[in-house]
């Protein structure tokens, strides 16, 4: 048994994190690669191979940063609720400033089409996130609603 699954069992705040994170991840990965194909395939017929290696690499970029997130979740199952947020927070941060820094490295190589790169992630990342809101609305969570 790992340390997070036994965290959980103690704190019956990281069993409702840890659910919701499975099943944001499983929904995630169900939608996205297929979407960073079509899209890998589209780019390639119409760019060649800059298309196809932009497309590629801001799929795998995309599909990196949204798992993070999700890793993120699982690794801060157990602690406290407020410091749950603050990982989130901070991961959030970390993310968009690592993202920042591989797309500014990347803007010079040529051997990428920008444009490709550029879909491939907002298609990803707009996908990823569209799949995670819905497996988290159907995740069974229980919820305290005050009077």
């Amino acid at each position: 048994m790992s340390e997070t699954e036994t965290e959980a069992q103690e704190n019956p705040h990281a069993k409702v994190v840890l659910q919701a994170a499975r099943a944001m991840t499983k929904a995630s990965l169900l939608v996205t690669p297929p979407a960073v194909i079509v899209c890998i395939v589209l780019f390639s017929i119409l760019k060649g191979m800059p298309g196809f290696l932009g497309s590629l690499v801001g799929g795998v970029l995309a599909m990196l940063a949204s798992l993070s997130t999700l890793g993120l979740m699982k690794f801060s199952a157990g602690q406290d609720p407020m410091f749950v947020m603050v990982i989130a927070l901070g991961g959030y941060v970390v993310k968009v400033v690592l993202l920042f820094g591989a797309l500014t490295l990347l803007k010079g190589v040529t051997a990428l089409h920008p444009l490709s790169l550029g879909i491939t992630m907002i298609v990803a990342i707009l996908l990823a996130a569209a799949a995670e809101f819905a497996a988290f609305r159907k995740t069974k969570i229980p919820t305290i609603i005050p009077s």
